[in-house]
């Protein structure tokens, strides 16, 4: 039963039984067909023989001045070689000939009678299970019908029609078992995409491939252009979940770093303290439903706002300078108290602290922010007096996971998120060196950006 119910279920038995099924109706329609074709051919040569002889028949009548022929009775003795009898319009025997009463056929009008009413009127069988072929000859005389039949012997034709019947129904065999080759192997060869199609579904599920290949029928290429559209998608979403996990845990730790350095601050009294940390608490929440909010939507999603960037720096810049306060940086900020920019807070907030912390992370003492902006673009520039980035290096840096310098903790993140920031708001981010000698971190992006 579990093997009959596999067969059911699988799409090569359906589109074979069909196909068979449709094939040998078919075959055994047009076999029929022909059959019946050549029973008509044979009866028509038979009869035609039998027209050609007519004359014959009315010689041997008209020695015996029976003519009509239709006037012999029963016992007129009439020489003749042919089986024949003549009937009454109601088809009652009126005479047969001699070689019909020696052949014992007797009622043979009557017969015919009743193959007229079964609509059967090309052979009389007998008693004897002798077969033959008749042929009807009708006139009227004083307004009655008289009919004559002549038989002939059809075992011959019975013989030829039941060896061409054999012979059409072998034909129709080696046919029927030629599609069936025909067929297995046209489902083999149509269903081999679909088998191929499994066993990339395979490889894809085992990472051993990352697409589907293009080589498939036009039928299935639309199915596996909306499976690699899926599996792109798909890894596009990991690739965002995964990247801004990465972020947050990078914009997280410097959160966490400001922390610990507050709470170390022996300057700041308890009350100061916790203000500021409940500030960097506040920080570390906006960041946490940005971040997941981004890697849902992605970062075209995200709407575009108008905000104010001097608190940011300011706030970026106080945080910095707890942070690395070993250093004694001396920030300088040139921007205007009302700089408005074409980028959401959470965004505005991540690109500068990135750019800044970089900043402060790889200099010696200085670091000069300038923000300004022109009549279609803002422009965002931090300059460092560290020992810069090579030119080798700095189409590399904006690459996650690309470090240049390894003797700072990190993981290679900053600046490849500056750029995919910078991207998304149809920007640009470039690598130069500072009039400090050091980096020099220049971003242009668009007013009117979409």
């Amino acid at each position: 039963m579990q093997l009959i119910a596999n067969l059911k279920n699988r799409l090569f038995t359906r589109m074979f039984v069909t196909s068979l099924s449709i094939i040998a109706l078919v075959g055994f329609g047009f076999a029929w067909l022909v059959i019946q074709l050549n029973a008509q051919s044979q009866y028509n040569q038979a009869t035609a023989n039998l027209i050609s002889e007519l004359p014959v028949i009315a010689a041997e009548f008209q020695e015996s001045n029976l003519v009509p022929i239709t006037q012999a009775q029963d016992n007129d003795n009439i020489e003749t070689s042919y089986i024949m009898a003549t009937c009454d319009n109601q088809f009652n025997s009126l005479w047969r000939s001699t070689l019909a009463k020696q052949s014992a056929l007797d009622n043979i009008c009557e017969n015919y009678r009743q193959s007229l009413d079964g609509n059967k009127a090309y052979y009389l069988s007998f008693h004897n299970d002798q077969t033959y072929l008749v042929y009807k000859l009708s006139t009227l005389i004083d307004q009655k019908s008289f009919h004559l039949l002549i038989l002939k012997d059809a075992q011959k034709i019975k013989q030829n029609l039941k060896k061409f019947k054999r012979l059409t129904y072998f034909r129709l065999a080696m046919v029927l078992g030629g599609a069936i080759f025909l067929l297995i192997s046209a489902a083999y060869w149509g269903l081999l995409p679909l088998k191929r199609l499994k066993q990339e579904l395979l490889k894809l599920k085992q990472g051993k491939q990352q697409q589907f290949s293009n080589n498939y029928p036009i039928e299935l290429q639309e199915i596996t252009q909306a499976l690699n559209q899926l599996v792109d998608q798909n890894e596009q979403r990991q690739a965002r979940y995964q990247n801004a996990m990465n972020d947050l845990a990078h914009s997280l730790k410097t959160r966490l770093a400001a922390s610990v350095a507050i709470i170390d601050d022996k300057q700041l009294t308890a009350n100061e303290k916790q203000l500021q940390i409940l500030s960097q608490i506040e920080d570390m929440d906006h960041l946490v439903k940005y971040q997941l909010k981004r890697a849902m939507m992605g970062r075209q999603g995200l709407l575009h706002e108008q905000t104010d960037i001097k608190p940011i720096i300011d706030q970026i810049v106080q945080l910095l300078s707890k942070l690395y306060q070993h250093k004694h940086i001396h920030f300088m900020v040139n921007c205007p108290n009302t700089l408005l920019v074409p980028i959401s807070k959470a965004d505005l907030m991540e690109l500068c602290g990135n750019i800044i912390e970089n900043a402060a992370k790889f200099c010696i003492s200085s670091i000069n922010i300038t923000a300004s902006t022109t009549a279609d673009m803002f422009n965002l520039t931090v300059d460092d007096d560290g020992p810069g980035i090579d030119e080798t290096y700095r189409q590399k840096v904006i690459q996650r996971g690309v470090r240049v310098d390894t003797q700072y903790s990190g993981q290679g993140i900053g600046l490849a998120v500056c750029h995919e920031l910078v991207t998304s708001y149809s920007g640009t981010l470039e690598i130069q060196t500072s009039t400090l000698q050091g980096a020099s971190i220049i971003i242009a992006i668009p007013l009117a950006s979409n």
